[in-house]
């Protein structure tokens, strides 16, 4: 593509030593940087690209996009913000892929995984083709394996490159995860949503976001950047749900979902067991039973947000309703990978997400059970929501093992002094720390008996653990199959 065609959507760019060169590829790496790249000078709170546009060009560049001015003879496009308008020029090179597909984007602190992998098999159920992008990789069909995606959003070119992928696949529709991060960076500039989908807004992200408003207003840029004709999906129950309606555009459908809370969809006559979640869905024009293998309140505001989102798209209530009853649920999320004692493995990494699937577990509790909860927190990350999480852990859980999650450059120590501010039980037979976290799950195989139900949170479908000096192979469903072997048939 040339490189006028390239940034012909700019606005106020100024081009020094302009040159109408042909674009290959598009590069923010200089080390990946190709023969016929535009090198993006990206600019990071620990790095800036323009330090490294020399050897792109060394490797091939064929012009820069800048925020100031550099000392080279390649053509430069100098922006307002290169980390902002990569997106722009990715579209661009991928001619506006978005615009052939079917865009779902599904956005909150917790739920996303889990309502897009619904979705997509609710499609697949129609005879459509679907795609995922996600915290798990991508992929085009949901019997695929994830191909590997480097955020939980992909940066602009690779966004657009998986989207241009999907269009050459003939995938008519895809489901994707949309950050906070990925929103406030502008990774999906360019992409037109058909539908937003809102799961929930609780602490997180906050040692990037500062405060919960920052937070609201990087998600609400999916919903206020939807076109006339598109749908806004809410979760009705939440405490900002009002907020993200209000910034909805005109001529924008708003559906709701919801338990509280009178709503488009909603869940009544609620029930949980050792098979799973039972309710009553019920909609302006009927009411069908929901028979769910997934457990606990958070599976049933995933399901209905993949109802409310799915419905009102055109598919009918029983398709929808025959799929979620015959899905077992989504890798690292709320898993049980032994039965006695039950130990489910779960992503929860937030105070609100360790609230609820302690709350799920303890649904599942027998006369005899106690509820044990081993988790950690992330190094680098918001320290505020430490403390949070050992409180919630020290009120809804018997037992409690404190370990490390992800450390990260911080001393697990003092991430584990943190957590532990926030427990008010001093009682050594109920708290129980364990920095190694391997150790930490073998412990567990001692102060349980089999009718115990065991919550080991915070990693969930991740392979590996994040230390000081390196990153190791390490998998909480495989630690928990070693320390408490396989089980008779």
């Amino acid at each position: 593509m040339k490189l006028s065609k390239l940034i012909s959507e700019l606005t106020r760019e100024e081009r020094i030593n302009f040159q109408d060169v042909e674009v290959t590829g598009i590069s923010y790496n200089s080390k990946t940087t190709k023969k016929g790249d535009i090198f993006v000078c990206l600019v990071g709170e620990n790095s800036d690209g323009h330090n490294f546009a020399k050897m792109a060009e060394e490797n091939g560049a064929v012009a820069l996009m800048t925020e100031k001015i550099l000392d080279t003879k390649l053509p430069q496009i100098k922006v307002q913000s290169t980390r902002h308008q990569i997106a722009d020029i990715a579209a661009a090179f991928y001619e506006y892929p978005s615009k052939n597909i079917n865009m779902i984007g599904v956005t909150g602190t917790n739920g996303k995984t889990t309502v897009t992998h619904l979705l997509q098999k609710i499609y697949e159920a129609t005879g459509d083709k679907c795609g995922i992008i996600g915290t798990l990789g991508y992929k085009f069909k949901s019997t695929d394996n994830y191909a590997e995606a480097k955020h939980t959003t992909p940066q602009a070119p690779e966004f657009q490159a998986v989207l241009s992928h999907a269009v050459e696949n003939n995938i008519k529709t895809i489901a994707t995860e949309v950050s906070s991060h990925s929103l406030e960076q502008n990774r999906v500039g360019g992409t037109e949503f058909n539908t937003a989908v809102l799961t929930n807004l609780t602490q997180d992200h906050l040692d990037y976001h500062i405060t919960m408003n920052n937070y609201f207003e990087a998600k609400a840029i999916l919903f206020r950047g939807l076109k006339a004709g598109s749908k806004a999906v809410i979760n009705n129950d939440d405490e900002y749900a009002e907020r993200f309606k209000s910034v909805v555009p005109e001529k924008v459908e708003i559906i709701t979902y919801g338990v509280k809370k009178d709503a488009d969809y909603k869940a009544e006559n609620i029930s949980f067991s050792m098979h799973g979640a039972e309710y009553t869905l019920v909609t302006k024009d009927t009411s069908k039973k929901v028979s769910l293998q997934l457990n606990g309140m958070f599976s049933v505001y995933n399901t209905l947000a993949a109802i409310a989102t799915a419905h009102s798209n055109g598919i009918e209530l029983d398709t929808i309703i025959k799929v979620l009853e015959e899905t077992k649920g989504v890798a690292g999320r709320f898993e049980a990978v032994h039965k006695h004692p039950l130990v489910i493995v779960d992503y929860a990494h937030t105070p609100d997400g360790l609230e609820n699937v302690l709350k799920a577990a303890a649904e599942l509790k027998g006369e005899n059970s106690r509820l044990i909860c081993l988790f950690g927190c992330g190094g680098d990350r918001d320290a505020t929501k430490r403390p949070k999480m050992g409180k919630i852990a020290d009120e809804k859980a018997d037992i409690i093992v404190v370990t490390s999650d992800n450390p990260r450059s911080e001393n697990p120590d003092l991430i584990i002094s943190d957590i532990m501010a926030g427990i008010q039980t001093v009682n050594p037979k109920r708290v129980f720390v364990e920095p190694d976290r391997r150790k930490a799950i073998e412990l567990l195989k001692k102060i349980s008996e089999p009718a115990d139900i065991i919550m080991v949170a915070g990693k969930g479908h991740e392979d590996y653990q994040i230390l000081k000096d390196k990153t190791i192979h390490f998998d909480d469903r495989e630690e928990v199959r070693k320390v408490f072997g396989s089980e008779e048939k």
